[in-house]
């Protein structure tokens, strides 16, 4: 599974995607490569695809779907965006089972992040929707502060701290690079990453 860290304060948010992807061949053999799992969707929101690659086309068709319906606060957007994904996943499914058979590799989670102008004391927002084996097989849950995914406990503490503090998105990008750097030194992740930043100026991509 590709690392994905989310945290935020009240200054915006800070995105960070490990670009690794692995996709089953029809020989059934697993095939790593490279994807830009990082979508901007509108001017202060973005998308990122955290489980399998198939997740980039849904967030594609999502962000077709979000621009032409004009829909631009997150809070807004992540109501529009369950439902569509929801049928979106339902489709891929179907397209899927034709050629391989269900394994855990098929399954995808998303992250929303965004701006919304309901909330003046928390404008920012992050949300984390996944798939269940269940109807409705697409849920979704707002996150605090801070997320990881596979999980990183330590670094998610670290970073909630810094929310709690109200640090700035310079203080929380250079943590988040600290424990990207840890991972990558204990070989669990690879590089390239995607990194941006979502401030009351709007998305910004922060790769060189």
């Amino acid at each position: 599974m590709s690392q994905i860290v989310v945290a935020q304060s009240v200054h915006g948010i800070i995105l960070a995607a490990e670009n690794r992807a692995v996709q089953v061949n029809e020989k059934g053999e697993e095939v790593s490569f490279s994807v830009n799992r990082l979508i901007p969707l509108s001017s202060h929101c973005a998308f990122i695809a955290a489980g399998a690659v198939e997740g980039l086309e849904m967030g594609n068709s999502l962000k077709h779907f979000i621009q032409g319906e004009g829909v631009e606060d997150i809070q807004d957007l992540y109501g529009a965006a369950l439902a569509f994904l929801s049928t979106e996943y339902e489709r891929f499914m179907r397209k899927k089972c034709e050629i391989l058979p269900i394994d855990p590799i098929h399954h995808v989670s998303f992250i929303l992040a965004g701006k919304t102008d309901k909330d003046r004391e928390k404008p920012f927002r992050l949300y984390y929707l996944w798939n269940k084996k269940k109807l409705p097989q697409l849920d979704g849950d707002e996150i605090s502060s801070a997320f990881s995914l596979p999980r990183r406990m330590g670094l998610e503490f670290q970073l909630n701290q810094l929310s709690k503090a109200n640090a700035s998105l310079d203080e929380i990008l250079a943590k988040i690079k600290e424990g990207i750097e840890k991972l990558k030194s204990q070989k669990e992740v690879v590089a390239p990453f995607s990194w941006a930043r979502i401030s009351p100026s709007g998305y910004q991509p922060l790769n060189p």
